[in-house]
């Protein structure tokens, strides 16, 4: 049992190392590059391709290749891919450190763009999949993974942290000039390769036995979707697809927000951005921990309302925060602290709700569903929306940093704020129509 254990351990760990090696701080690469009115776009990217790359993997998982070997291929493709972004990202600080000053230089977002999004369409799936390969795992093992999963998650934290601060170091650390921050790129290129080659040393994940003859529909994956015929079911995906929303702000914002103190004031913080935001994955990993007590006691409503209230919390804090004062500075820190509830408490409770609740046949298309609609079409609408409401209060100025234009003396203040407002009507709404009775037993049941 031990050593599934640390199997899975190690998968987690990587599979989130390679995601915190530019999830939260690309932005601050594509600012340094003269690309920073694109950041929004990066994201949507990503959002676009959880729409149905999760799925699409889901139903090849639970039909066709066994999901360790799956999760193996995804990421090696996914590695190659962002080592091909990260050649083309070299080229682009070398151009914009020629050409700086040059108001009429414009950089040419396609290079990077492209062989990005080819890379996070192959990584998102797999993290569907990771929790196919984990849950089954440990099923298979005799063990409950509403009790087992967490602490293994816990561990996919610390991975994350691991690699913001690797990257903290070789991209944006005292020592790094602006040409090196394409070096985020390449870390998480050497960490996908490393992952693609051990996923397929992970225990077999049987496929799916079943002789039952499918339809085109069900072949494609979008038997996946007559879960909705349950009011339960449909209510929980479209309140996770409005809570996605949220989850790719901070994500594509956090760091820029902060290193925009930095045009005004030297302080810690603001020099080193991915080091602060850390703080919400160190918050996060401990969070985890608390997932299987909060939702077998409570169940999926309040667990899900309590992570609602968490994103007001995250954005609100955000909104009166700064590096300069302590009170500002105390402000960032309970922002990044509250995360780790917030995220863990919709994600990793919604993953492990999703796995008690859909049939076993199904478990694995219905994770890539879970994802599509919060990475997906959430956080597509949202880092889109997102990106208006910054560039309506913020600009990029000459030195690389996102800050509040001069007709508004509070641009970000006031762009925290309309996020935390939106956090606050999608929890009320959800309080008032999703409808579900708690059954503490099921939630302790591994027989499903």
């Amino acid at each position: 049992m031990r050593a599934i254990k640390s199997r899975l351990i190690i998968m987690n760990f990587l599979q989130f190392a390679v995601w915190g090696s530019y999830l939260t701080c690309v932005g601050q690469f594509l600012g340094k590059v003269g690309l920073g009115d694109y950041i929004s776009w990066f994201y949507i990217a990503q959002g676009i391709v959880s729409i149905f790359m999760p799925a699409i993997m889901g139903i090849i998982a639970d039909k066709y290749v066994q999901p360790q070997r799956l999760l193996g291929i995804s990421h090696l493709l996914a590695a190659g891919f962002m080592l091909v972004a990260a050649y083309f990202g070299y080229e682009a600080t070398q151009l914009a450190a020629a050409n700086a000053g040059n108001t009429s230089y414009v950089a040419d977002i396609w290079p990077v763009f492209i062989p990005y999004v080819l890379s996070v369409a192959f990584y998102m799936p797999t993290i569907a999949l990771s929790n196919t390969v984990a849950f089954g795992t440990l099923t298979r093992a005799g063990l409950d993974f509403v009790k087992a999963f967490p602490p293994i998650r816990t561990i996919g934290t610390v991975g994350f942290i691991a690699s913001m601060w690797l990257v903290n170091s070789v991209s944006f650390g005292l020592e790094a000039s602006a040409q090196q921050t394409y070096m985020q790129l390449v870390v998480c290129g050497i960490l996908g390769l490393i992952l693609g080659l051990y996923a397929f040393t992970l225990p077999q994940c049987p496929l799916s036995q079943s002789n039952e003859k499918k339809s085109i529909a069900q072949r494609l994956g979008l038997d996946a979707f007559k879960l909705f015929k349950s009011k339960q079911m449909a209510m929980f995906f479209i309140f996770s697809m409005l809570l996605g929303v949220s989850l790719q702000i901070t994500n594509g914002f956090a760091t820029p927000f902060i290193e925009s103190f930095s045009a005004t004031s030297n302080s810690w913080f603001a020099e080193n951005p991915t080091m602060l935001v850390s703080l919400s994955q160190i918050s996060e990993a401990l969070c985890i921990l608390l997932t299987s007590f909060f939702l077998i006691r409570f169940g999926i409503k309040k667990v899900m309302l309590i992570a609602m209230f968490a994103w007001v919390l995250r954005f609100g804090f955000f909104g009166v925060g700064d590096t300069e004062t302590i009170w500002g500075i105390a402000a960032l820190i309970m922002s990044c602290i509250v995360y780790g509830v917030a995220f863990d408490f919709f994600n990793v409770s919604g993953a492990m709700f999703v796995q008690q609740e859909t049939p076993k046949d199904m478990q694995g298309s219905a994770q890539g569903l879970f994802m599509l609609m919060t990475n997906g079409i959430g956080a597509s609408v949202g880092t889109y929306l997102a990106g208006k409401v910054v560039d309506y209060y913020c600009y990029w100025d000459a030195a690389g940093h996102l800050v509040s234009r001069p007709e508004f003396a509070n641009g970000w203040q006031s762009t925290w704020f309309i996020f935390a407002a939106y956090a606050l009507v999608v929890a009320l709404m959800f309080m008032i129509l999703f409808r579900y009775k708690h059954d503490r037993s099921k939630m302790t049941s591994v027989n499903h």
